[in-house]
């Protein structure tokens, strides 16, 4: 569901443009259920993103250390 070479600033740019336009009720009630699931799919993407940049300094920092 989400493109696997998307950066984290640009799923968080989609998520505020689809926030923004739920805001604005710029979505129809067809539109809101997959927008919504955008923004979860996204969600999931940025955190994944945050957990994985946390291990590898976790590492980084380890390896100074030693």
């Amino acid at each position: 569901m989400t493109n696997p070479k998307l950066t984290y600033k640009e799923a968080v740019g989609e998520i505020e443009d689809i926030l923004q336009q739920i805001e604005n009720e710029e979505l129809d009630v067809d539109e809101l259920s997959s927008k919504v699931k955008r923004v979860s799919a996204l969600i999931k993407t940025c955190k994944d993103k945050l957990h994985k940049t946390e291990v590898e300094v976790e590492k980084i920092l380890k390896s100074i250390d030693e």
